[in-house]
């Protein structure tokens, strides 16, 4: 018996084995021998071969269908390492949390782990991550209502620049939240030795030059030069630092001279020097259709109504870009609210075929959108989401839609004429409060019970140019359309921006 069997609780040898045949009978065929030539290169990719438990293998869990999988395949690896030579490595899976993120999802991580046998082996570490609060996962956890303020105000912000468009609106800050968490637990504690992911080694290259590209351009717009520690430091300590320059530039952007909000809002690079990237691609196929049977039977993962939305099983976000696109529609561009939301599921549908997710699923979410009632439910639905997660009123949401604050102002005669004629007469009073050039607290006031922003806020955007809003428009926000432009999630679709036509072209975006 080896000193590591003997170090361990009683009953852990017994919970894996029975972890074990669970997986092995609930796995497609193939499945475990993919797991079984990939554990012996991930061994010979450790740095103490000898000692496999002072190995430690960070999952960065999203808790979608595609991470599931993917957790599912390295706890598989680590069991079968545990077999072979009496001990294994210690996994750390860690899961960034953002306000999108439904109930839902956390009892689908939840399930997950019980059907894995995460909670109880002493080799397995949960985290959540929160902003930049680290913690045990637990499934009863609250949100942090810090982290759903700053959420709260970088997609109104962002929103208001793009006319609400779906993709920089809630994901550009998101994204980058992401990759902060990914640092953070790559160094929390002793830090990891290797990080595991599904991307191929063309793609890991393709997104580092990508991104140190984006990192060079913005640093023409005034980033601060990358610190040394950034420049000296490992591929993946190198790659955050990068994405800090890129947020340090966006955040200042929106934000304007607000050097807490853009603080709050860096990316963790303070990675260990060791850590290493190892891919199970090319190893194993973790497309959803091609293991629906675990997913849903063993795993214990269900497609909730929103948490499930287009692209996306862990987050109900593209829900709400939806909505939005139907409130631009019907306020905006004087149409129906079911046509607009009819031109956002007709380009996220041909977005999850690009994607390649499974047909069965595209036809659920086509289904679900498609019955006489469905323009009406998933409205209610978003509504009652975009209050409930992020205190957004639908007066503010349709006020996002009109971007009416940026360009100096250039959208405020035609919203207040439209949305709040009773305030028509005070426009010069509202050009001066944005200029900063007049005091009104009532209208201040008045001004953020509409927008949800408050009169800072609104000044910075009246500085900032708009996004544009069609395909041929020469309109440009350059930190925002250098960001868009390397983002596959968009496409041009041919629309009307009032009720009879004419017909034009224009570029949206989404999940």
């Amino acid at each position: 018996m080896t000193t590591l069997e003997l170090d361990r609780p009683p009953g852990v040898a017994a919970a894996r084995d029975r972890t074990f045949a669970g997986l092995r009978a609930a796995m497609p065929p193939g499945i475990m021998g993919e797991a079984l030539r990939c554990s012996g290169q991930l061994l010979a990719e450790l740095p103490h071969r000898p000692e496999l438990e002072r190995n430690l293998v960070l999952v960065a869990f999203g808790g979608g269908k595609d991470s599931a999988y993917m957790l599912a395949f390295v706890r598989a690896m680590q069991l079968i390492l545990d077999r072979v030579h009496g001990r294994t490595f210690r996994m750390r899976v860690a899961t960034n949390r953002h306000p999108g993120m439904p109930r839902a999802v956390m009892e689908n991580i939840d399930r997950e782990y019980h059907a894995l046998g995460l909670y109880d082996d002493p080799d397995c570490e949960l985290l959540l991550v929160d902003g930049d609060e680290i913690s045990e996962f637990d499934v009863a956890s609250p949100q942090r209502e810090h982290v759903i303020r700053r959420n709260r105000i970088d997609i109104l912000m962002t929103g208001h620049r793009t006319f609400a468009d779906g993709r920089p609106t809630f994901c550009n800050s998101c994204n980058l939240s992401v990759f902060n968490a990914f640092g953070l637990a790559a160094s929390y504690g002793e830090g990891a030795d290797v990080l595991i992911t599904g991307d191929s080694p063309q793609e890991q290259h393709q997104y580092t030059f990508w991104v140190g590209r984006l990192a060079r351009r913005l640093r023409t717009q005034g980033t601060p030069q990358p610190t040394p520690d950034k420049r000296n430091s490992n591929g993946f300590g190198r790659i955050l630092g990068q994405l800090d320059d890129i947020s340090q530039a966006y955040f200042a952007d929106i934000h304007g001279a607000d050097p807490a909000a853009i603080t709050e809002r860096r990316v963790n690079s303070a990675v260990p020097d060791r850590l290493k990237f190892f891919t199970v691609y090319g190893e194993t196929a973790y497309r959803a259709g091609d293991h629906f049977d675990l997913l849903t039977g063993f795993l214990g993962f269900q497609f909730d109504d929103l948490a499930f939305s287009f692209t996306e099983s862990d987050c109900a976000n593209p829900a709400l870009m939806a909505h939005l696109r139907g409130l631009k529609a019907e306020h905006v561009f004087d149409r129906s609210y079911d046509e607009g939301l009819t031109e956002y599921v007709s380009f996220a549908l041909n977005l999850m075929r690009k994607k390649d997710i499974p047909e069965e699923l595209v036809e659920m979410m086509r289904v679900r959108y498609a019955s006489a009632d469905a323009p009406l439910r998933m409205r209610q639905a978003a509504d009652e989401y975009a209050l409930k997660t992020f205190g957004l009123t639908d007066e503010q949401l349709v006020c996002m839609t009109y971007s009416p604050f940026v360009g100096q102002g250039e959208g405020l005669d035609r919203f207040f004429e439209r949305e709040h004629p009773h305030l028509t007469a005070r426009l010069a009073d509202i050009h001066a409060l944005l200029a900063g050039t007049r005091n009104d607290a009532e209208l201040e006031s008045e001004l953020e019970r509409i927008s949800g922003l408050t009169p800072s806020q609104l000044r910075v955007l009246y500085s900032r140019p708009a996004h544009s809003k069609s395909a041929q428009s020469k309109e440009t926000t350059p930190v925002i359309d250098l960001i868009l432009a390397g983002d596959p999630h968009k496409a041009v679709i041919e629309t009307r921006h009032s009720k009879d036509g004419p017909d034009t072209f224009e570029q949206i975006s989404g999940r």
